[in-house]
């Protein structure tokens, strides 16, 4: 395990031949907090102003919207970026993903998730709240992409800082046995919870 941590530090692979969509493949580790902190700030607003909820709904609903990011955060790495297509496109997708994380996975401009995936995905599940939550979608979605950026910034920490906060080592040790000892395991990186639930430790 150590051996391949090493090997990987300051290694990285071109991905695209285009410069400019090179150039979008790296991404800056505070690029997910510029984007997403005022859009969070934003719908605590609008819950509050447009939606006229009480602060302890507003607290309720940002609270179930964190529980429900650690659910979609397994499910997206189990069953999206841990899918293995057949065809050759569907290979290169793959890799492009997620798979070039796990063949260089100290590369720290590929540890967050680049905008031109996290702004549809946002889209997407913004959709889905606006449909299914009601009056309670803005808080939610505020809880949701709080989530979201704990997640990135968390994944980036496990990666590149140390520190001897007893929670931040075990989330580290976990994420790395999924990395260098069993990659069809250990799908949460914020929180094991699920893959408790859903027997995949």
């Amino acid at each position: 395990m150590k051996d391949t941590v090493v090997s990987n530090r300051n290694e990285s692979v071109r991905m695209f031949e285009s410069r400019f969509l090179e150039a979008f493949s790296h991404v800056h580790p505070i690029t997910p907090l510029v984007l997403f902190v005022p859009v969070v700030a934003w719908f605590l607003y609008t819950a509050f102003a447009s939606v006229g909820l009480h602060a302890g709904e507003v607290l309720a609903g940002f609270l179930g919207g964190l529980f429900a990011w650690t659910l979609l955060e397994y499910t997206l790495h189990r069953h999206v970026f841990h899918f293995a297509p057949d065809t050759r496109w569907g290979r290169r997708l793959h890799f492009i993903m997620h798979g070039v994380h796990h063949e260089y996975p100290n590369d720290s401009t590929r540890l967050v998730m680049p905008p031109g995936l996290s702004i549809p995905l946002a889209f997407v599940v913004h959709a889905g709240l606006a449909a299914a939550a009601g009056r309670f979608a803005a808080p939610m979605f505020a809880g949701i992409v709080t989530g979201y950026l704990a997640y990135d910034m968390l994944h980036y920490a496990v990666h590149h800082l140390r520190a001897r906060n007893r929670l931040f080592l075990a989330l580290k040790r976990n994420h790395m046995l999924h990395h260098y000892r069993d990659d069809d395991s250990r799908y949460g990186v914020s929180t094991p919870l699920w893959d408790y639930v859903f027997r995949t430790r």
